[in-house]
Order: structure tokens, then sequence, then C-alpha cells
């Protein structure tokens, strides 16, 4: 999977990463290698979640995660 990613110097001279296709994922670190590595994690956590939210929504039909 392939997803953009938005990298910004944090006001702390290190980096802030965002998702902007996943609302709310963002990461940070003092390197860019690091907000990188961070930022991956991140996106792993929030596929996680929205995955048990969509097996938790089953029943109801109203959210499906599809992996394109």
């Amino acid at each position: 999977m392939n997803l953009k990613v938005v990298v910004q110097r944090g006001e702390d001279r290190g980096f802030v990463v965002s998702v902007p296709a996943l609302p709310g994922c963002w990461s940070q670190g003092a390197t860019r290698d690091e907000a990188m590595a961070n930022i991956r994690e991140a996106i792993q956590g929030w596929l996680e979640a929205a995955q048990e939210k969509c097996d938790s929504n089953a029943l109801e039909g109203s959210l499906e995660l599809v992996t394109v």
C-alpha cells in the first residue's frame, strides 16, 4: 500500500508527518528518518483500529475496509 504523507518541520527542529488519507493519523520525530519510521507505525495502528471497528460493526454493514 502506498500512501502520501506530508512532512513538515516542527517548531522544535524535529519533523511532523501526517497522512491526509487517514484522518487523525500523524506522528513526529527528532529526525526525518525517525519521523518516517514513526508514521509507518502510526499508519499500521490506524489501519488495525479501522479493521477492528469494521469487524465490530460487521452485523450493521455500515463499514467495510478493503485493501486496494
